[in-house]
């Protein structure tokens, strides 16, 4: 692999004696609003030799890695593509964080309207996590039902219930459908300095008739049952095949549980999931009637309270149909907001987001 200026380009040689149809096939897949990619050629460069060309928009580093056989994938490489100048979300959501219409304050003597938003410091930042995603379709029900679409709908959901709320806002880690590394997710959640980080699945098992909605928070020890246990290794299994470099070590998740044993974000993410818990039992059954733990990537955030919300059982035929149904999907998002708001209420974020400049005189005033 290698790169090419005036204009830019990234060129891969591969080493096949002839061009599959498959990479033939490659120069129709890119579309039009890529952020990197301009333009794809695939040709025969030299006996043996099978050129990839990459026409870019803009500057790039790129990684290049292979990946054995796991799930239904066989032999991948994997060509991953990042800005020379990585985005920054913070300053984006301070952007957008202005352009909000903000509450005037309330004349003496009146009440304001939401006035128990009056208690708070600044919005509370609440990121959302769709699970899977990509070539990660996660589990699939009997009826084709994939995850990575349940998941990203009651997101949106969620994001637009919070959004309306007087006291908050929402962001997605991802809003369409492509695959983003469990690392990734949780360093969204930290460069935006969220209060929440809430990681939405739809759960699976072997027997058909498992249901009920779970909630999980971080273990920084073991897991509190063999379920969750293996739970956690099918959801972390997920950069595998989403075909994530795994030699690429993140230097904060590396002391994650060092850290997480020294503060007190568990417990708060217990505290968490359990006002979520309780608003989700109005929903639907209750598949374990407390918070699990267990050693989630995901739910790794050194500093930001994090669960994972089992929606229901996808892999129950009932469940999954339910899943489907708008109403229902609207009843989850609602239960899970619910059980946000009823945390906030008791943990309002304390001022130090960059957001509190934004704020209005109102959100200020206490």
């Amino acid at each position: 692999m290698f790169g090419v200026k005036d204009p830019e380009r990234l060129v891969l040689d591969l080493e096949i004696p002839d061009l599959p149809p498959a990479l033939a096939e490659l120069n129709g897949k890119v579309t039009a609003d890529d952020p990197y990619i301009q333009g794809l050629r695939v040709g025969r460069n030299r006996p043996g030799i099978v050129r990839l060309v990459l026409d870019l928009k803009t500057e790039v580093k790129p990684q290049v890695f292979a990946l054995a056989p796991v799930a239904a994938y066989g032999h991948r490489l994997v060509l991953d593509i990042y800005p020379a100048t990585p985005l920054d979300p913070l300053a984006a959501l301070i952007e957008a964080d202005g352009k909000l219409p903000r509450a005037e304050p309330a004349a003496a003597g009146e009440s304001a309207p939401g006035a128990e938003s009056a208690k708070v410091a600044r919005l509370a930042l609440i990121v959302i996590d769709p699970g899977h995603g990509g070539e990660d379709p996660g589990a699939i029900g009997r009826l084709g039902s994939r995850e990575k679409d349940i998941t990203l709908t009651i997101a949106r959901r969620l994001k637009a219930l919070v959004d309306a709320e007087p006291n908050m806002r929402a962001l997605l880690t991802r809003d369409r459908d492509f695959y983003l590394p469990l690392a990734a997710r949780v360093d969204k959640a930290r460069k935006v300095r969220a209060d929440l980080f809430v990681s939405v699945h739809a759960d699976a098992f072997v027997r058909p008739n498992a249901r009920g909605s779970s909630v999980f928070a971080l273990s920084g020890k073991r897991a509190t049952s063999e379920a969750a246990r293996l739970l956690a290794k099918q959801e972390n299994d997920s950069d595998l095949i989403g075909g994530v470099n795994l030699d690429v070590k993140d230097k904060y998740l590396a002391q994650t549980l060092l850290d997480l044993s020294q503060t007190a974000t568990i417990d708060y993410s217990l505290r968490l999931g359990s006002s979520v818990l309780k608003r989700l039992g109005s929903v639907n059954t209750l598949h374990k009637a407390r918070v699990e733990q267990a050693g989630f990537a995901v739910l790794k955030a050194p500093d930001v309270p994090s669960i994972l919300v089992e929606t229901a059982f996808i892999s129950n035929p009932e469940e999954e149909k339910r899943l489907n149904d708008e109403e229902y999907q609207d009843q989850l998002a609602r239960a899970i907001l619910s059980g946000i708001r009823d945390y906030i209420a008791k943990h309002p974020p304390r001022p130090h987001s960059p957001l509190t400049a934004g704020a209005s005189p109102l959100a200020l005033r206490d």
